[in-house]
């Protein structure tokens, strides 16, 4: 989905492979000032699919796919998009409450909601993320995120609060994932941060 957005708006403005801004980042992107109604709601999601030039989006999908092969087959397609989806909106929310003023896009706020939920994940389980490769992977993007500018520090950090949420609604202290109840918990918690940016945009 990401890619084949990215497709699309660089065949309606060939500038989106620079990371030039476009019309369709406007109307797509996350910026605090058009969200007026219900109406514009929309772009708490599709801020997500948007990517400011073809590196932006190669860095994001290169994550993306190894986070992917790393949980989805374990979770099942429903669980793992409910995740992304959550943590798409756990990063509109903490876009729209540190930087409401920046103009934001890009799948990474589900990529480090992956990472947090994947983390946290391992931690439930008793193993120590750092000892996988996913918590050092995680720090260093943090780091990345508050040393390189033009970065949306709120929507990393509210990636990673939603999936890290994720993780503590699918399994249980001994990090036994709770099954059938899954879906329907993480469901009520996706709802829960699209509410949030709600809030928060108002």
């Amino acid at each position: 989905m990401n890619v084949a957005v990215f497709v699309v708006m660089t065949v309606a403005d060939a500038a989106t492979l620079n990371g030039s801004v476009t019309a369709l980042h406007a109307d797509l992107g996350l910026y605090g000032p058009f969200i007026d109604s219900p109406q514009d709601w929309y772009r708490f999601a599709s801020s997500g699919f948007i990517h400011f030039g073809a590196i932006h989006l190669a860095f994001n999908m290169f994550l993306l796919y190894q986070l992917g092969r790393m949980l989805e087959g374990a979770l099942g397609p429903v669980a793992f998009g409910i995740i992304y989806l959550a943590s798409i909106f756990g990063g509109s929310a903490g876009a729209l409450a540190l930087q409401p003023n920046g103009l934001h896009g890009g799948a990474s706020g589900a990529v480090f909601g992956l990472m947090g939920f994947a983390a946290i994940g391992f931690w439930r389980r008793g193993v120590n993320p750092m000892n996988t490769g996913i918590g050092s992977l995680l720090l260093m993007n943090l780091l990345i995120t508050f040393v390189v500018p033009g970065i949306s520090i709120g929507g990393h950090l509210g990636g990673v609060i939603a999936g890290g949420a994720c993780a503590l609604v699918e399994s249980d202290r001994r990090g036994r994932i709770r099954r059938p109840s899954t879906v329907a918990a993480l469901t009520v918690l996706c709802a829960v941060t699209f509410i949030c940016c709600v809030v928060i945009a108002a």
